[in-house]
């Protein structure tokens, strides 16, 4: 990441640089969803399930996130995932840029990606953990989603894709509850996921000589429907509280994810639901590392305020949008300082 003199390109804004501590979040919820594998108990499973769904409901609403415990997903799952992850950081530079991604190509290996136009002090590996069906025919600027596994690193892809195929199972029960907690059918919106655009980025962020001026990434919502983040013990992220405005740390909980509501979710909800800002602060001694899962629909998918909850007395609040040509257009971004501000959702907000 450079030597030990800060490079301008990583300097926040004096407005956005991280204030020396920060106060710990308190109140975050932390769910337990065993419930929901008990579900199949009769009426008692499904009077849990429904409160379930309205805590998770409620954690969207004035929070925009929540945490999951008790989850389903196997520790030494998450457990083979995160060594696999060190052992890609710890490979020689060459042996990490021969897996490079490119604009074309978006997935694997980069060292200098943008939020918000500052660079972000980190390095990250992209893969997706189910291939979207390949287009009929290539148009311009579409991206191409084929994994490119690092040579020599024994287990790698097998730990990832295990990894991959729990998180995803976790996605759709999380889903499901999102659909239950705004009083549709549990199933309404696992149509929208069929050929999904869902990648999985493993972020390594080193020790930075000036926490003070860097962030690990910038502040930003998450454009996808959900974000399921695994986060080791070191800590780090940082969330805009809902009730004052403030940033406050996420503490890690053992055996945990950490899932935030995004933007889909909020265009769907019509407002109920808002993504959360959030950003991740770096520091001097300790290297992080992070797995999000980024749960994301299939390109071809109109995102607009979902039939139910649109009606006379709440009509729809957002244009509607192409999730493919959004999410285009946000992967491009990373890639490049842009003259303007990137594309969000207000952007197709009704006036």
């Amino acid at each position: 990441m450079g030597g030990l003199t800060m490079d301008q390109a990583f300097v926040q804004a004096p407005e956005h640089r991280p204030k020396a501590s920060v106060a710990e979040a308190d109140g975050i919820p932390v769910i337990d969803i065993s419930p929901l594998f008990s579900a199949a108990a009769g009426d008692g499973g499904r009077a849990g399930v429904d409160a379930l769904a309205a805590e998770v409901g409620r954690a969207s609403r004035d929070w925009g996130f929540f945490v999951v415990v008790r989850h389903g997903v196997p520790a030494d799952t998450v457990a083979r995932a995160a060594e696999a992850q060190r052992a890609f950081f710890a490979l020689p530079p060459e042996l990490r840029a021969a897996v490079a991604r490119s604009e074309a190509a978006p997935m694997g290996y980069y060292a200098s990606e943008h939020t918000k136009n500052v660079r972000d002090w980190k390095e990250v590996f992209d893969l997706v953990p189910r291939q979207p069906p390949p287009p009929t025919a290539v148009a311009d600027g579409e991206l191409v989603f084929d994994n490119k596994w690092p040579d020599d690193l024994p287990g790698f892809r097998e730990a990832l894709e295990e990894y991959g195929e729990a998180v995803e199972e976790l996605a759709f029960k999380l889903l499901e509850l999102i659909a239950r907690s705004l009083g549709l059918q549990p199933d309404r919106l696992h149509g929208f996921f069929k050929d999904q655009t869902t990648f999985i980025r493993l972020n390594h962020y080193p020790p930075c000589p000036s926490p003070d001026l860097a962030l690990g990434v910038g502040r930003h919502k998450d454009a996808g429907a959900l974000t399921v983040l695994y986060q080791d013990h070191v800590g780090g992220l940082d969330v805009r509280r809902r009730s004052d405005g403030e940033w406050v740390r996420v503490t890690p909980v053992p055996d945990s994810f950490i899932i935030n509501v995004g933007d889909i979710i909020q265009v769907w909800s019509n407002d109920r639901y808002e993504s959360a800002e959030h950003r991740v602060a770096v520091n001097v001694e300790k290297e992080r590392f992070s797995i999000p899962f980024f749960f994301n629909p299939a390109s071809y998918t109109m995102v607009e305020p979902l039939e139910e909850l649109v009606g006379e007395e709440s009509p729809a609040r957002y244009n509607p949008y192409s999730w493919g040509d959004f999410f285009r257009t946000r992967k491009n971004s990373n890639f490049k300082k842009l003259d303007v501000d990137n594309v969000q959702i207000a952007h197709f907000r009704k006036t």
